[in-house]
Order: C-alpha cells, then sequence, then structure tokens
C-alpha cells in the first residue's frame, strides 16, 4: 500500500495503531518522498517497540541500531533469496523497515510476497498436513558469538495478533533446518513445495525504489528478497527492525 503525504519521525500512539493496521492487513506499505536523516528514521521505529539489530551485520555509523545494505564496492553482486528477517531467535522482528540512501540508476527492486494469500490457495490436504507442525528455523551466512542465538522454533501456520487472518511463516529453504513430525527428507520436500507456493509470480509485489522512499512491512506475513539482476549504480539502504510483540 502506498501513503502519500506522511511523514516519517517519532509518532503518536493513534498513528502507530494505523500504520499497525495497515501493515497487517496488506503487508507492505510505501511511503514516498521523505526527506529524512537516520535520526528521524530511528525516532520512527522506536514509536512502534523496541528495535533489534541482527549481530554479524555492518551498522550504520553513528545509528548501531540500524544496519547498512550495499552493494558499494562488491565486485560480484550480492546475492539475494525470498526470506524473513531473523527469525532464527525466539522473539522475531514484527517489522523491517528500508531508508532509501541511494537508488540505483537501473534495478535494485525489492519483491514481497503475500503469505495470507499462500496460506489460503494452499490445496486443503496440504493445509491439513501442516496444522500443528513447526519449523527449525537457523541461521546461515553470518558469524555469530557463542551467546548469540542460532535456531529457534516456530508453528509453520500462524495466527495474526491484529488481523486475526492464517498466514505461513517459513524462511528460505536453507534456514528452514527440520519440521516437526517428519523425516529429513519429507521436510525438505514440504519446505521446497511451500516455498515454491508462496513465491509464484501470481504472489509476488515488486517495488522499483525512488529516492526519498521508506518502505516497511510486517516481518511475519511477508517475505522478501531483493532482485540485484542488472544493478546500475549504487545501492545503498539503511534498515532497522523492531522486535515481536506478544
Amino acid at each position: 500500500m502506498r501513503i502519500n503525504d506522511f511523514r516519517v519521525g517519532a509518532l503518536d500512539e493513534h498513528a502507530v495503531a494505523d500504520l499497525r493496521r495497515l501493515l497487517a492487513e496488506h503487508g507492505v506499505v510505501v511511503m514516498p518522498s521523505q526527506d529524512i536523516d537516520d535520526r528521524r528514521f530511528l525516532e520512527f521505529l522506536r514509536s512502534f517497540g523496541p528495535t533489534m539489530f541482527t549481530v554479524g551485520e555492518t551498522p550504520v555509523p553513528g545509528f548501531p541500531e540500524l544496519n547498512v545494505i550495499s552493494n558499494v564496492g562488491r565486485t560480484t553482486p550480492p546475492r539475494s533469496t525470498f526470506h524473513t528477517d531473523t527469525s532464527y531467535v525466539r522473539k522475531p522482528p514484527s517489522y523491517t523497515a528500508l531508508r532509501a540512501v541511494h537508488v540505483p540508476a537501473r534495478g535494485g527492486h525489492t519483491l514481497f510476497t503475500n503469505q495470507y494469500t499462500a496460506y489460503e490457495t494452499l490445496p486443503a490436504d496440504f493445509r491439513d498436513d501442516l496444522a500443528g507442525r513447526h519449523i527449525t528455523h537457523v541461521v546461515t551466512g553470518l558469524d555469530l558469538g557463542a551467546d548469540d542465538e542460532t535456531s529457534a522454533v516456530h508453528p509453520i501456520v500462524r495466527v495474526h495478533p491484529i488481523s486475526r487472518r492464517r498466514y505461513l511463516y517459513l524462511s528460505a529453504p536453507g534456514r528452514c533446518a527440520q519440521v516437526s513430525g517428519m523425516s529429513a527428507e519429507q521436510a525438505g520436500v514440504t519446505i521446497a513445495r511451500l516455498f515454491e507456493h508462496c513465491t509464484h509470480h501470481d504472489n509476488v509485489l515488486r517495488h522499483a525504489w525512488a529516492p526519498g522512499d521508506v518502505v516497511m512491512w510486517d516481518n511475519r506475513c511477508v517475505l522478501h528478497r531483493a532482485d540485484h539482476d542488472g544493478v546500475v549504480g549504487d545501492r545503498v539502504f539503511h534498515r532497522g527492525m523492531v522486535v515481536e510483540q506478544q
């Protein structure tokens, strides 16, 4: 959903409640033409609750609650597949937001899935088989310390606390290590089938970035990935996340 004439910054409780409802309904909210700095971006995020940081990511200088997403200085494009952020902890982020710092001259879009629709369009027998099952989510590609969380177990089918709708909660197949009540082979087949279903092109929204864009999504009912194919120019974003509120 696109919200024009909205100013990103510290919000009162009524504005936060309204935006939470929109995110719960639509999954993704685009707020264009935001002339803001990281201070105001962080004030905006804190309006929703405590922020969290993915250990192992690169922090924004002076703003350690935010991290940098960038292709600058790379000899090969970054790799990205559909995923949900930091699902390997017991309390994953409810919301993720990106602030466009440098938008490339071409490409660099971000893609989003609708996990409500993904659940609702599953064959009935597949839905029934998933009821009560859990996925063990694991960390990949990050250098964590001995005291950092590296895995967590979450239900595959969850009910959103605001919309009350059911959705599928998973991540990239490489981050989904086990499915409760299944052998390793059965789990692999199930995850692959779910992932293909969730990321089918009919269920994907593509956002083409413009300077000044701030995009926020509900990390519970949305998968996302960056499209790095054919990018021309610098692609730099600052990311912030808000911890899950039960």
